[in-house]
């Protein structure tokens, strides 16, 4: 059922459950592309402004990954470089290996960015994917598969691609959840800790972990939409 908004040019509008349903902090798989769609369509009916109000919308779900990525740096002492972070979840959401417009290239680009050597683990997208996803401009990957890349050659020496959470996170400096599987939420997060560098941080960007019990556990924790960590609250981020 849709829900009834009050849109910017004074009519009664109609928002499908893709867009208010969306997971926490991030737009879903089709958010992005549908509302470029819209702009599209208002710019070529010459409606401006609605066309600018959309695109602001787009700018906000950009700036939550932004945002992401540099509460991420700032925690970690303000830098990522030549630190292994675990990036769990690549696929836009559960249950699904499919990675158009999933928030992990961005997050991931950002990281990399700064340098950050990255571990990635999605129990259905393929290491192939991963890579071309990471090596292709932003909105490429919503392109039909044969005039995507190929033989992606770039990024090889910061990222690498595994079939196992605890390989993921082993000797990590922090943890980022992007895709809200189930199997994050029952990890032994006991022995995940044991074996990372310490201190050791966790942001979840799917607000799916209990940041009580791993706190109690040691770790630094941060989840979009709970109470900040002591450690993190207080840090330039936090109003960013």
């Amino acid at each position: 059922m849709c829900r009834r908004w009050l849109t910017p040019w004074g009519k009664d509008s109609r928002i499908g459950p893709k867009f208010l349903n969306a997971s926490v902090g991030f737009g879903g798989s089709c958010f992005q592309k549908d509302i470029l769609n819209l702009v599209y369509i208002c710019e070529c009916n010459g409606l401006m402004e609605v066309a600018n109000y959309w695109k602001q919308v787009v700018q906000i779900n950009d700036y939550q990954k932004t945002r992401f990525v540099r509460r991420v740096v700032s925690s970690m002492f303000n830098t990522v470089s030549g630190k292994k972070v675990a990036i769990l979840g690549f696929a836009f959401k559960k249950d699904t290996g499919d990675t158009r417009e999933t928030p992990a290239i961005d997050v991931c680009h950002g990281l990399l960015g700064d340098k950050a050597l990255l571990s990635i683990y999605d129990p259905q997208v393929t290491e192939d994917q991963i890579r071309r996803d990471l090596s292709m401009n932003k909105f490429e990957w919503d392109h039909p598969q044969h005039l995507q890349p190929q033989s992606p050659t770039t990024l090889t020496k910061q990222v690498s691609v595994v079939w196992d959470a605890y390989e993921a996170t082993k000797g990590a400096h922090g943890i980022c959840v992007i895709t809200e599987w189930d199997e994050f939420k029952n990890l032994d997060y006991q022995k995940i800790y044991d074996n990372m560098v310490k201190p050791a941080f966790i942001f979840d960007g799917r607000n799916v972990l209990n940041m009580e019990e791993l706190r109690k556990i040691g770790f630094i924790t941060y989840s979009i939409g709970k109470p900040l960590d002591p450690w993190v609250k207080d840090l330039p981020a936090a109003a960013n």
